[in-house]
């Protein structure tokens, strides 16, 4: 009977392991965070923002400084309007920064690249990212290489 009892107590300890190895794996590889830095809004509009996502990270120079927050189409203009939260340690973030949307490798996920400007006066909660560059989608790139080439005469090289 004690067999039994430290079997299924050491059971029950594995499955327990298991499930919070499990739920510390899936926060580590996907963009989920369940502590929330404090944050400061500012919100960028582009033409198209391809395969971007909420929770999406949000980098300069290689380092991460914050989340995509929301995503919205602005009904007037009929552009998206990114939200973006940047951690309030780098709050020193010129007014001219240029947010562009990048991908991770050739296929992988897509993120917001911050670029800094020159201005001394900083990005504040609520301001818009004034200079943006939409993503390149891959399929219009590869589209327009084959229309080019389909124009080509055979004589041409």
């Amino acid at each position: 009977m004690k067999q039994t009892r430290a079997v299924e107590f050491g059971t029950g300890l594995f499955i327990l392991f298991g499930i919070l190895a499990l739920f510390f794996l899936a926060t580590q590889t996907t963009n989920f965070s369940y502590v929330a830095p404090d944050t400061y809004s500012v919100t960028a509009v582009f033409q198209n923002i391809g395969g971007l996502k909420v929770r999406a990270p949000v980098s300069m120079s290689g380092v991460k400084i914050g989340r995509v927050a929301a995503i919205e189409l602005d009904p007037r203009r009929l552009e998206a309007v990114v939200t973006i939260d940047i951690d309030k340690k780098y709050n020193k973030l010129p007014r001219d920064t240029v947010a562009s949307i990048l991908t991770a490798g050739l296929l992988g996920e897509q993120y917001v690249g911050l670029n800094p400007g020159g201005s001394e006066k900083y990005l504040r909660n609520g301001d818009r990212i004034q200079f943006t560059q939409s993503a390149i989608i891959l399929e219009h790139l590869i589209g327009q290489f084959l229309a080019g080439q389909s124009n080509k005469s055979p004589e041409q090289p």
